[in-house]
């Protein structure tokens, strides 16, 4: 490699400032990324992560979650991958991930899982590590399907979609800090129509809500303040993205268009200069199996696809 010599190293607590002030930086900048979102399921997730320095600088970091002899980037996270800054370069990058995996191997690890970012979180193009992983002998197993709006040139809402925004125009849509009065309803429509439980309990939601109010926030919509919720949509806010999350309507939220009446206020009001919005994944069964009537509803906003990657190294 070309540049100053480098060295790779595991994680330390004390290491928490650097890291924050990479991903302040970085090139994929996201709360995901942060420590202080890393350590709220730090009980469920054995830490892994490894560092990058060249001479006293922090250059690059790769979260990392170990289970068995497997780790994952990160076991926790839609995504990780390598935290890099504009001082990387196909070169660094390529040598960066070499030693990672030769120090994950000396550790015993015989498998690492990686989770890259999709383009549209990236403040410029950073797909180093994806050339980098193909020539260690990496291997896609997994594509899930999501659904983004590219919030400059947006398309208009598909008729039905418009036609239940303007039905919807008398709720009261706005940001709503009570998120475990609204977990009730979440977790009734994720159990009553997929027969699942939110990953996140109320009590984390709402802890990592209030340590990142400018990233993760709640909208609901009612019939009126102080009335009963109808319908809410939890979004992560990034410089480049605004993703929505745990999108709920109870039977009357949905007869009053309530999601779609948040939605329009997100795109409008609240995220209209963020580039992405971005639904989330449509997809089950590691990524094999496509809900058609799901990613129909979320491309009647104007959405289309951006693909959410998985790869595996054997080392």
């Amino acid at each position: 490699m070309s540049g100053a010599a480098f060295a790779v190293r595991p994680r330390r607590p004390e290491d928490d400032a650097a890291w924050d002030a990479l991903v302040a930086r970085a090139r994929i900048p996201t709360v995901l990324l942060r420590t202080g979102y890393l350590a709220y399921h730090a009980d469920r997730f054995a830490d892994a992560s490894l560092l990058v320095h060249e001479g006293d600088a922090l250059r690059a970091a790769l979260p990392l979650s170990r289970h068995g002899d497997e780790v994952v980037s990160h076991g926790g996270l839609t995504f990780g991958g390598l935290i890099t800054d504009d001082a990387a370069s196909a070169t660094r990058v390529a040598a960066w991930l070499e030693a990672c995996a030769e120090r994950l191997r000396a550790d015993g690890v015989r498998r690492l899982v990686y989770k890259p970012a999709p383009h549209i979180y990236h403040r410029r193009p950073a797909e180093e590590d994806l050339h980098a992983l193909w020539a260690l002998g990496a291997r896609l197993v997994r594509r899930d399907l999501s659904t983004t709006i590219r919030t400059a040139d947006r398309p208009p809402f598909a008729k039905g979609r418009r036609a239940a925004v303007k039905k919807a125009r008398d709720l009261h849509v706005a940001r709503d800090p009570d998120l475990h009065g609204y977990w009730a309803l979440e977790e009734a429509t994720l159990l009553g129509r997929h027969g699942v439980r939110p990953v996140h309990t109320a009590d984390e939601i709402a802890l990592l809500a209030a340590r990142f109010p400018d990233e993760i926030a709640l909208y609901t919509a009612r019939e009126a303040p102080g009335a009963p919720v109808l319908a809410g949509v939890v979004v992560y806010a990034t410089p480049l993205v605004a993703h929505t999350q745990y999108i709920a309507a109870g039977p009357e939220g949905r007869a009053r268009g309530g999601v779609d009446a948040i939605v329009d206020h997100l795109l409008r009001e609240v995220h209209p200069a963020t580039p992405w919005f971005d639904f989330g994944i449509s997809t089950v069964d590691e990524g094999r199996t496509l809900n058609a009537g799901l990613v129909r509803n979320k491309e009647s906003y104007g959405g289309s696809t951006t693909v959410y990657d998985r790869y595996v190294l054997d080392l």
